[in-house]
């Protein structure tokens, strides 16, 4: 199958800033199901800090005062254009917050499956004709090609492939979310597993799955049309109701709202300034990572002539990290981090990323390094060996909403709409108060 007409996303600022000055929320909000749908493709900015939540949040704003939508009597209308837009950078700060919770226990099922079946029944690995997008299935041929040719795919169309994946393949999960986090430009762990898992049915009050109606609808079509298999034995041709009677096993009504990661899961936090860094250091060696790839990077603020490296990781790099899954980063990632790291004040290494901080560091003279809070627990790690050798101090980023990470404050994250009935009064209210400014 050929890709379908999507060109790969360039990496750096120029092209982020690009595709954050022709966002649209209304249109978002009126298509953004449909897979030629006014999607910004913002994902793989934010995901490497290119641009931050707070950036984006803040041109969405812009964008309603441009139009007159900052005004109090119109700000109510204002937030119905671009609520839907809102709510999905919000959702990115949900699974930022439940990672830094659950650590690598995003990769374990954090509820029981509502699909009837053990989690034994499901297959490990990966099927061949799905890797190879022989499956003989025009839209799933075209999704896993268009995955794997281009590092991107429309978020409907993501859903359409994990739940063929899971529920029609019965695949573990996690072999789909690994090959997703090898590909894709955005491959967040949390923003990707977390998706997977509400999918799948183990973050969730039941699985989803979908039929041709609804693969017809926001796609134009533009698959059934030359499938061989459409009409004569498609797998999705059928309401849904007949669907999960096919797929699925009756189970019991549980209570789907509570989650808890297993206690080995607890992640290992840095904490900004504690006693190895408790003052920033006179002449610092900046640490860039993969999450702070642009000029919102607090370190790189605070230190704009200072040294800055970035270390490729070759753990990562190789797929042996849970950052990937167990698999090795595909060319066009490192392509787009690279493109990301010309646009910045940095130098670029690769190997142990620890070894290689501490050794620039002695190069240059360093009396300690400075980077930006990271969500991956591989960052913890890594910190945690520098901190042993060299003062480290971590700044925070812009926060897309103030409230704390954890603990006292922190809003409840047992489902989504928990969080957001906290979070989105205090996200517009921000709004409200520019536009009486």
């Amino acid at each position: 199958m050929e890709p379908a007409n999507v060109p790969p996303l360039p990496g750096g600022r120029r092209a982020a800033e690009q595709r954050l000055a022709a966002i649209d929320p209304r249109a978002y909000g009126a298509t953004r199901n449909h897979l030629d749908g006014a999607v910004t493709r913002l994902s793989p900015y934010i995901r490497h800090g290119v641009l931050t939540l707070a950036e984006v949040r803040e041109a969405v704003f812009a964008w309603l005062r441009a139009r007159g939508y900052g005004q109090p009597e119109r700000q109510a209308e204002g937030r119905r254009i671009a609520g839907k837009l809102i709510n999905e950078l919000g959702w990115r700060d949900y699974w930022q917050r439940l990672w830094l919770l659950l650590g690598d226990g995003i990769w374990s099922d954090l509820e029981p499956l509502k699909t009837g079946h053990h989690p034994a029944s499901y297959a490990p690995d990966l099927p061949t004709d799905v890797a190879a997008a022989s499956t003989g299935l025009a839209c799933i041929d075209a999704f896993a090609t268009e995955l794997m040719a281009t590092g991107w795919l429309h978020n409907h169309a993501r859903m359409w492939l994990a739940s063929y994946l899971v529920h029609w393949r019965r695949v573990r999960w996690q072999a789909g979310a690994a090959w997703f986090l090898q590909h894709l430009l955005d491959g967040d762990p949390a923003s990707n597993n977390l998706s997977w898992q509400w999918l799948a049915s183990s973050f969730s009050s039941k699985p989803y799955i979908f039929n041709r109606d609804n693969l017809e609808r926001y796609s134009g079509g533009r698959y059934c049309r030359h499938c061989p298999r459409a009409g004569r034995d498609c797998p999705f041709e059928a309401p849904y109701e007949e669907l999960q009677a096919r797929l699925f096993r009756p189970v019991m009504v549980q209570d789907s709202s509570r989650f808890g990661a297993p206690t080995d899961a607890e992640p290992q936090r840095i904490t900004p300034c504690a006693a190895p860094c408790a003052a920033p250091p006179h002449r610092p060696l900046v640490w860039v990572h993969g999450e702070a790839l642009g000029p919102a990077n607090p370190a790189l603020k605070a230190h704009p002539t200072a040294p800055a490296l970035f270390v490729f990781d070759a753990e990562l790099i190789a797929g042996r990290t849970s950052t990937t899954g167990g698999e090795p980063l595909a060319p066009g990632r490192l392509r787009f981090l690279r493109a990301c790291l010309a646009e910045l004040p940095v130098a670029v290494g690769e190997g142990d990323v620890a070894a290689e901080l501490l050794a620039a560091a002695a190069a240059a003279g360093s009396d300690g390094i400075v980077t930006s809070r990271a969500v991956d627990p591989r960052f913890a790690a890594i910190a945690r060996q520098v901190a042993g050798a060299l003062p480290l101090q971590v700044l925070e980023p812009d926060p897309f909403v103030d409230l704390p990470l954890d603990g006292a404050g922190a809003p409840d994250l047992r489902r989504f709409s928990r969080y957001w009935r906290r979070v989105e009064p205090l996200v517009w209210a921000g709004f409200s108060r520019s536009g009486q400014g």
